[in-house]
């Protein structure tokens, strides 16, 4: 349980539940394997938001024109699209083993509730989920762009970690 134990205890909790609807056997073994695993999952996050120039933020307004990349403490991502027209292109992606969410869905014109902060959970008016689990990690495009490029950046960092996070899964679940 040596990366388990490194985990804050609120991460420890998260890696606990993925356990329990994971179908893998909830024991130590399990809870260190996905302890490893979300850490590399971390990782990878990380290195991809540096390599296209994202920035960390704890706090992303409802009402920014930009768009954002969210991480959450369960290894989800939300990928908030930038706002035109009132409404942002939302997709929530599970990369995990989760047996109690959608593997993903979007939503072409979604409405955050509130403002999106670091430990807290995402919440729309209308998007592709209702809520999310408490968020680890934001980031930002630290280059302003427009809408569209914008989505194309947001996607294809998405789509990196996707890929990255599935390969990391394969190595839980051998």
């Amino acid at each position: 349980m040596e990366t388990f134990n490194t985990l804050s205890p609120v991460i420890q909790n998260h890696v606990k539940q993925i356990a329990k609807t994971s179908g893998m056997p909830v024991n130590d073994e399990t809870y260190e394997s996905l302890a490893v695993a979300w850490m590399e999952k971390k990782q990878c996050f990380e290195d991809s938001i540096a390599d296209h120039n994202f920035e960390d933020v704890s706090f992303f307004s409802r009402d920014e024109a930009r768009g954002a990349l969210a991480l959450t403490y369960s290894g989800s991502l939300i990928n908030i699209g930038p706002l035109v027209d009132g409404v942002r292109r939302v997709e929530y992606t599970s990369v995990g083993l989760r047996t109690d969410v959608p593997a993903s869905a979007v939503d072409e014109a979604s409405e955050l509730s509130s403002d999106v902060e670091t430990d807290a959970v995402v919440s729309f008016k209308k998007g592709p989920i209702q809520q999310s689990s408490p968020i680890f990690k934001i980031a930002i495009s630290a280059e302003k762009l427009d809408a569209e490029e914008e989505v194309e950046l947001l996607t294809q960092v998405v789509q990196e970690v996707t890929e990255d996070f599935v390969e990391v899964n394969k190595t839980i679940i051998q």
